[in-house]
């Protein structure tokens, strides 16, 4: 079981401090966040060992708000210096990983420190330092989470491997708003929301809420007793009703993993109609197109692409997300579409991945969209969705 107290903070400090500058135990460290009246002048700070052609090397990445900066420094000549510099920084969340204990350390708005203590899961203490080696999981299979909210092993490698796809685009924001609102819609029984938690507090170091939407109550009961055995309740909530309807204010960050055919495209409204800043979906089954393809006929010489059944149906696939795509694009974001894990996992392996930038459409973007889905004959319902939450994008 973690250990946990109160000390005074240069007393907790001191053990961080320590736990840095143990060379050979130390695994990775995150500062962020800041103290009650205070503003650091870093929003964040990563450090970790890298073994390079040169030797072992101190690696400190810090992020002042406009760009990271990352240094390897010589442990014996400038670690300690580099580590008390960042110790001086009012931050106020330490997360450091050793090979046989992870600390926690949170500043209180008193002033107080509170440090949690835990035996580092097996996987990560037998992990060499290496400056290219890339973690097997992002959290690890071990994590007493996991016994608290079970979950299938291949659901939980498709939940880490979502998780990838939004440290990828987390990892290039320099001013991420704290805390960071995150709204998890078709949740289910909220193996994404719970592992979203505990990946941005834990492995980001982050201040984070999360909201979990699914339209059975049923659910929000279990999540939210779930949520209190973990003692998170302050700060992981669950709502019951509809994706397009449930009472949530807002949100940085939209996630949804598999919302079924046209839950997708609710998904994608609501997180426009928020100005979401990042928005990830992996769709799951597409129903709505591929109706309209069979009611419809297909532009010359194009016929043959939807004659049989099963061929109409992958290309409804590709068209649905081609076009969601491009009217997330219209709404001023940038858009991915990528593989977020292999398709021997699951099938419904797509993601679109997408960040709000606020630039205006161009006259080309507009004119392709109205070409393509006026040669089709198609309507796209997240295209009738978006009509109803937000202005035209012309205006």
């Amino acid at each position: 079981m973690p250990a946990k107290g109160m000390l005074p903070l240069d007393a907790a400090l001191a053990e961080v401090r320590a736990a840095l500058l143990d060379r050979g135990r130390l695994i990775r460290a995150v500062a962020a966040g800041r103290r009650k009246g205070t503003t650091p002048s870093l929003v964040r700070a990563q450090l970790r060992p890298v073994a390079l052609k040169s030797g072992d090397r101190l690696q400190v990445v810090t992020d002042d708000g406009a760009r990271p900066h990352t240094r390897n420094v010589d442990w014996e000549v400038e670690g300690g210096a580099a580590v008390d510099a960042l110790l001086a920084e009012p931050f106020g969340n330490w997360h450091v990983e050793t090979v046989d204990e992870t600390l926690q350390l949170r500043v209180t708005k008193k002033g107080d420190a509170q440090l949690h203590r835990a035996p580092t899961a097996s996987d990560r203490a037998a992990a060499p330092a290496a400056h290219d080696r890339v973690r097997e999981h992002l959290l690890d299979p071990g994590d007493p989470l996991f016994d608290v909210i079970g979950g299938t092993a291949a659901k939980r490698r498709q939940v880490d491997a979502f998780l990838r796809a939004l440290d990828a685009v987390l990892g290039e924001d320099p001013d991420l708003p704290q805390p960071l609102r995150v709204v998890d819609l078709g949740c289910g029984n909220a193996y994404l929301t719970f592992a979203g938690y505990r990946y941005l507090t834990k492995v980001r170091g982050l201040t984070a809420e999360l909201v979990g939407v699914d339209v059975r109550e049923d659910q929000r009961v279990r999540n939210t007793e779930l949520a209190a055995q973990l003692g998170w309740s302050e700060w992981v909530r669950f709502e019951a009703g509809t994706i397009a309807e449930a009472p949530v204010a807002g949100a940085d960050v939209v996630l949804a993993l598999h919302a079924c055919d046209t839950a997708t495209d609710e998904a994608l409204a609501r997180a426009v109609g928020w100005r979401a800043r990042y928005v990830l979906a992996a769709p799951c089954c597409h129903h709505d197109l591929a109706t309209q393809l069979r009611g419809g006929g297909a532009p010359a010489p194009y016929s043959q692409v939807v004659r049989f059944g099963i061929l109409r149906e992958r290309f409804a696939d590709v068209l649905t997300d081609t076009l969601r795509a491009q009217l997330l694009r219209l709404q001023g974001y940038t858009v991915e579409v990528v593989e977020f894990i292999d398709s021997r996992h699951t099938p419904r392996n797509l993601l679109l991945r997408a960040r709000r930038t606020g630039t205006p459409p161009t006259a080309a973007q507009r004119a392709e969209y109205a070409q393509l889905v006026e040669e089709w004959g198609l309507k796209p319902h997240l295209s009738t969705l978006l009509d109803q939450v937000v202005a035209p994008a012309s205006s």
